[in-house]
């Protein structure tokens, strides 16, 4: 039975939507936490990209193509027009991507996949927790051939990536309405062609020594076939290896049958593709052994750092000593991103390491600095100063009185007539302990934290205190609160004084420990990226 134009177009809305609906039970952008679906999915084409798709010729309907490059950062969308030829829409800074240049290997591994791989209506996600996302589909029969493991790897929004590539809210509102459309216009599935960077001679002789030139120089056939023709190269997988555009033999009428760890079988190439597949490798294999020749610098090694980020995003942030594209290779960015950056990002870049600050002794004057790191840990707290002209009071018995009291001493006499603003002073636990008698072996003192206080009592003159009966004692075991009761003169200048862990807390203007970094709500776009201001 023939269908109206308009009552296929509607069937098409209803499968896409019952594939959107299961693809909802399956898939939640990087993880599988729950979902709150949404009507983002549904969101317009913009007027603006209305007219840019008349202005390119392009139908809205039309089949589409996405090319993308980790190095550049770079999402590609291209969009076939109506002489029938894909032609590039527009292209996306990519926000974050995770790992480094190399193909995904293992689950965990943080790699996002590098491949040729086909999205169906199925692995579009309109509930992502990611905002929206389209599975990329691996592994795929050539990482499966190869035993590689993984799953869930997205194209989702929110600039967070966990092994995906990330781009804004903004961006994918759009890719996800472009898909959508072409979905709705009888496109069975688009191709998704994921690079390490733009496969130029150029860029494959500066990572002549990575492990995975091979690999590479096998995706680039693949990209050679897409641009000599402008069309989707159809891939196939054996004997581990990816083929494009093969096609039976002449005069043969059995379909080709493909394995991906089998034996290829007899395949050929349309001549016009194979003609213009060949002149373009020999063009760029020319280039290459040039340029190996002059030994031009090798791209340095991204071991061990996490993903990169488009200088568009990069150029936000102000990192001291960091040339972005002298450290990225990326070259000018002539595009800008079609909206503002997300609003509850996850996490950090980590390409970018600042240089540790120093830390400086505090005095009793500092005021809280938000740059310094301090612990945050309980500090003891020193007991009040007394106020001027009076005695300092305490709720405890002091150790001197209370051997007095048990060896029958006499109480400490108050010194002579002393300015108001000196207090009252006693006699100190060192000055007991020197009336000791000396046939009890003393024990070996432990080695004491000096307080603040305390080393501000030895270097200022204090009032000359009552004698003391030498009363026999055994050896005492030092204390620190008798040394903190020594208290400065309040009237006199401080001097600077070194802070321990039992050193009263520095001013506290802020409501902060000193250095402590204030509270930033978790999901926040300062949370994440906060440390590269």
């Amino acid at each position: 039975m023939n269908l109206e134009p308009k009552t296929r177009s509607s069937v098409a809305r209803a499968l896409l939507a019952s594939a959107a609906v299961a693809a909802t039970v399956v898939l939640a952008g990087c993880d599988t936490d729950s979902v709150v679906p949404s009507g983002r999915a549904q969101a317009p084409l913009s007027d603006k990209m209305q007219a840019e798709l008349q202005a390119k010729n392009m139908d809205t309907g039309s089949p589409i193509l996405v090319r993308l490059f980790k190095e550049e950062a770079e999402l590609e969308l291209w969009k076939k027009n109506q002489d029938g030829e894909f032609a590039l829409l527009k292209t996306y800074p990519i926000c974050r991507w995770s790992g480094d240049l190399g193909p995904k290997v293992r689950e965990g591994d943080r790699q996002a996949p590098e491949g040729f791989y086909t999205i169906t209506p199925g692995q579009m996600n309109p509930n992502s927790n990611y905002y929206l996302a389209f599975n990329t589909g691996y592994p795929n029969a050539y990482d499966r051939s190869l035993g590689r493991s993984g799953s869930e790897l997205m194209v989702h929004g929110d600039c967070s990536s966990r092994g995906c590539y990330a781009m804004t809210d903004e961006q994918m509102v759009e890719i996800y309405a472009l898909a959508r459309e072409s979905f709705f216009g009888g496109q069975k599935s688009f191709q998704f062609q994921a690079y390490p960077f733009r496969m130029t001679a150029r860029n494959l002789a500066r990572h002549r020594n990575n492990p995975n030139l091979a690999f590479w120089k096998m995706l680039k056939t693949g990209s050679d076939h897409f641009e000599v023709t402008h069309q989707q190269p159809k891939v196939d997988v054996c004997e581990k290896r990816y083929v494009f555009d093969a096609a039976a033999p002449e005069g043969s009428d059995r379909a080709l049958s493909f394995n991906a760890s089998g034996k290829c079988p007899i395949y050929e190439m349309p001549k016009e593709i194979a003609s213009a597949v060949q002149e373009r490798e020999q063009k760029d294999g020319a280039e290459y052994a040039e340029l190996v020749s002059r030994n031009i610098s090798v791209a340095e090694s991204h071991k061990g750092v996490d993903g990169g980020m488009n200088p568009v995003f990069l150029a936000q942030y102000s990192v001291p000593g960091v040339n972005v594209e002298d450290a990225r290779n990326a070259g000018p960015v002539i595009v800008k991103t079609p909206g503002a950056l997300p609003r509850t990002p996850n996490n950090p870049p980590a390409q970018t390491v600042l240089p540790g600050k120093r830390i400086e002794v505090a005095t009793a004057q500092d005021t809280v600095i938000e740059s310094e790191m301090v612990a945050d840990v309980p500090v003891p707290r020193s007991a009040p100063l007394p106020k001027q002209g009076t005695a300092p009071q305490s709720s405890t018995v002091g150790l001197a009185s209370l051997i007095d009291n048990i060896f029958g001493g006499q109480p400490a006499v108050a010194p002579a007539q002393q300015p108001v603003s000196q207090p009252a002073s006693r006699a100190s636990r060192s000055m007991v302990a020197a009336a000791k008698p000396p046939q009890a072996k003393p024990q070996a003192a432990p080695v004491m934290m000096q307080t603040a206080s305390a080393q501000s009592a030895k270097t200022k003159p204090q009032a000359a205190p009552a004698k003391q009966q030498a009363v026999a004692m055994p050896a005492l075991r030092p204390r620190l609160k008798d040394e903190a009761s020594a208290q400065p003169n309040p009237s006199s200048e401080q001097p600077q004084e070194m802070r321990t862990a039992y050193s009263a807390p520095a001013p506290n203007k802020g409501g902060l420990l000193s250095g402590a970094q204030p509270v930033v709500p978790a999901g926040t776009f300062e949370a994440r990226w906060s440390a590269l201001r």
